[in-house]
């Protein structure tokens, strides 16, 4: 019996624990009935003839285990559940943000430390299970095994019809598998239909001849999102910077109107973002966007070519083959490697935002003979915010960029930053300042008389650092020295000036395509 209930308890604290972590909310939910249903099956089956029972148990008890983990982790970082069929890929992802912050060596080092903690589990199970495998039982213990049996199976049963007869109690590995199963469903069912959708779209490119002889630039500044402007503990750092880049913008004699629009994702996964808004579809998983770059549905960069623009992308983020870029159809793609950076990376950012707005104004737009559709995503104030690097007066003096090596040690080292949250939070809203700050000097200098810059945030920060309650909206400026290119925008709700007014956004980035489309098209 006590060895009974020492793996009922074990494996309640297992089962719960992702449930703990998601939630916080330990007292009222402290029973896994399905420990309860496992250690009664153990004693009530017979254990000489059932030795294949123990390792199935244990591979379903560990996926359980596991998929709750992952859907803790992708709630506190990307403020959604987990989807297995779309988001196993992005631990290539995860692994490369270790990468950039940990450095190569100790990124493989967490990893197989976490494989080998995930192995130790499921063999400590499996041992706890053979432990508990009925060799001789007497009438009390069956008596109470088939009462547990019987129990644990009605509450579970009530569960699956969403009713809980018992408050406290749950049924951790059956909820989440057949939440997952439930999604990997729906997901066949969406992707039939958003290929129906994409077979059924244009296949030809919208030219506009508004923006002809313009360069027409869209600029994505990393995790800008609304909580930068609304939030009490962000906003004290960010207000004063819109302020500050409004004044320096106006007289600079440029124009300027900014709305709120609808980001696809939180916390992560930028090329989502930059998806919806050349597609001018809301692009939400890893899946729909390989199904948009597969098909012939033309985007942004297919319209502004066919307005005469020469297009080009620049992200400084991209350091491994991105055949994605070449999907898109740019003419021309500036990933890291491609981009003469003599400085040092900073943890994950491979160069500072003021270098990659200074080689794509000297090295890429001010010898360009053709007007530019270009997409640049700036990336300093991605995770871990640190360092936060001063902005240099002297354009001329970021030079190749080795001057930055002064702060290649700079600043708290990542593994310490994020043992204090609220320290976490400081550092994002200054580097969202730093990338905002920068590009308002850029702009008020280089910006010329005919150019439309479109400012945006590509998504939120993490729900971990703004909150659950925290919405998808991200601001979006218009700038020009040419006020008429604003007035459309003005026309659609946008503010005059860099404060977009409170309130949930009303349309998505994926709007903007279509909005080109309207106001600058045929």
């Amino acid at each position: 019996m006590l060895r009974l209930l020492g793996l009922a308890v074990l494996l309640n604290l297992l089962l719960l624990l992702p449930l703990w972590l998601r939630f916080g909310e330990i007292a009222t939910r402290w029973v896994a009935l399905e420990a309860l249903l496992l250690v009664a099956l153990l004693v009530v089956l017979p254990a000489g003839r059932l030795g294949w029972l123990r390792p199935l148990l244990t591979v379903v008890v560990m996926v359980a285990v596991l998929a709750g983990l992952g859907d803790a982790a992708t709630h506190l970082a990307l403020g959604r559940s987990l989807n297995l069929y779309l988001d196993l890929p992005l631990l290539r992802s995860v692994f490369h943000l270790l990468e950039g912050n940990l450095g190569t060596g100790m990124a493989w080092a967490t990893t197989l430390a976490a494989l080998l903690l995930v192995g130790l589990i499921g063999w400590a199970l499996n041992r706890a299970l053979r432990a508990g495998q009925r060799q001789a039982t007497g009438a009390a213990v069956s008596l109470v095994a088939l009462l547990l049996l019987l129990a644990s199976t009605t509450l579970m049963a009530a569960q699956w019809h969403h009713q809980r007869w018992l408050p406290v109690a749950r049924a951790p590995a059956m909820d989440t598998l057949r939440f997952q199963g439930q999604q990997l469903v729906e997901t066949r069912l969406a992707h039939r239909d958003f290929a129906a959708r994409m077979a059924a779209s244009p296949t030809r490119a919208t030219a506009l001849p508004g923006l002809a002889g313009r360069d027409v630039l869209l600029v994505f500044v990393e995790s800008y999102g609304e909580s930068s402007v609304f939030d009490p503990r962000f906003s004290e750092v960010t207000l004063p910077r819109l302020a500050a880049m409004e004044a320096r913008l106006a007289e600079a004699g440029l124009a300027m109107a900014t709305g709120l629009l609808d980001a696809p994702i939180r916390g992560g996964q930028s090329w989502l973002a930059h998806a919806s808004t050349l597609s001018g579809l809301r692009i939400d998983n890893s899946l729909w966007y390989r199904l948009m770059l597969a098909s012939e549905r033309p985007t942004l960069v297919d319209d502004f070519r066919a307005s005469g623009h020469r297009t080009l992308t620049v992200m400084p983020a991209i350091t491994l083959a991105w055949p994605e870029g070449e999907a898109y159809g740019f003419d021309e793609i500036h990933a890291a490697a491609d981009i003469d950076y003599a400085g040092p990376p900073l943890n994950w950012v491979t160069m500072p935002d003021q270098f990659t707005l200074h080689h794509f104004e000297q090295r890429i737009r001010a010898p360009a003979e053709a007007p530019l559709f270009a997409q640049v995503a700036l990336i300093s104030s991605h995770a871990p915010w640190t360092p936060i690097l001063p902005v240099l007066d002297d354009w001329d003096a970021v030079g190749d960029g080795s001057i930055f090596y002064q702060w290649e040690d700079a600043g708290i080292p990542p593994d310490e930053l994020w043992q204090d949250l609220e320290r976490v939070r400081e550092h994002y809203a200054h580097s969202v300042d730093y990338a905002l700050e920068v590009s308002a000097r850029w702009a008020a200098d280089a910006l010329g008389d005919e150019a439309l810059l479109i400012l945006l945030g590509d998504h939120q920060a993490a729900p971990l650092i703004i909150g659950d309650e925290a919405g998808f909206g991200v601001p979006v400026h218009v700038i020009s020295a040419d006020a008429s290119l604003l007035a459309p925008f003005l026309a659609r709700g946008f503010e005059p000036g860099l404060m977009p007014a409170p309130g949930p956004a009303e349309h998505g980035l994926e709007a903007l395509r279509g909005w080109l489309h309207e106001d600058f098209g045929p």
